[in-house]
């Protein structure tokens, strides 16, 4: 895979040069914004396939730079930030972050996650060209124009919930969908009550998906965040 070209926003200069020492050392081309207006200049100006983006700016809140950047691109954007509270993990994510990185953080970690979304673009940039027509990951197959799903070639027998919430997670595969925002496309409201019910249909969901249990995983926890689908290998 070719290596992408990634925006690094952050203030402290020490994380800064480690960051771009690392990206460096790796191969990668990179740009680098110190506050958030220079940020959203360089993400408008040069399109970078990533943003690895630091909240805490001295100019603006990060959330808000990850909501411009959303009202005009998709591009992805993982937060490195020293908040780990659940709370603005969850901000981040609602506000269109695609990943969040905790520091301080490792050199391999912060790889793992840049290869992960290298992944994750290749994989929608394959599938550009068949959008919304069908879906595979390992041996789940979902044929989105006959709303039907399948499992090593036996379709499953689903509630209208249990396939709206597979389809939802596969179309955002890699993707880390909150509890809020899973909610909000499945039922329109973000209750306490939804975010227990949306626990269950999960539950549900996973039973019939996963029925080997942890040795067959397509869906991810992130407990008090919400649900992630993993990319699978074939069974063998």
């Amino acid at each position: 895979m070719n290596k992408m070209k990634i925006l690094v926003v952050e203030d402290d200069i020490s994380v800064k040069n480690l960051i771009v020492t690392t990206l460096q050392a790796h191969g990668y081309q990179y740009l680098s914004a110190k506050d958030g207006q220079e940020a959203i200049l360089e993400a408008s100006s040069h399109n970078p396939d990533v943003i690895l983006l630091d909240l805490g700016l001295p100019d603006m809140d990060g959330v808000e730079i990850i909501k411009k950047v959303r009202s005009w691109s998709n591009m992805p954007i993982i937060v490195v930030s020293a908040r780990s509270e659940d709370s603005d993990k969850i901000e981040a994510l609602d506000a269109g972050a695609d990943d969040y990185l905790t520091k301080p953080f490792s050199v391999e970690e912060l790889l793992a996650r840049l290869r992960a979304t290298q992944r994750r673009l290749s994989i929608l940039q394959n599938a550009s060209l068949s959008e919304a027509s069908s879906f595979t990951n390992g041996d789940l197959h979902i044929d989105y124009a006959a709303g039907c799903a399948y499992l090593k070639g036996e379709e499953l027998h689903l509630t209208p919930i249990e396939y709206k919430l597979l389809c939802l997670l596969s179309r955002n595969m890699g993707k880390v969908l909150t509890h809020k925002y899973i909610t909000q496309a499945i039922w329109g409201t973000c209750w306490e009550s939804d975010v227990a019910s949306l626990r269950v249909f999960m539950a549900t969901l996973r039973r019939k998906i996963e029925p080997k249990g942890p040795s067959t995983r397509y869906i991810q926890t992130h407990i008090g965040v919400g649900y992630r689908m993993l990319k699978v290998d074939e069974e063998s």
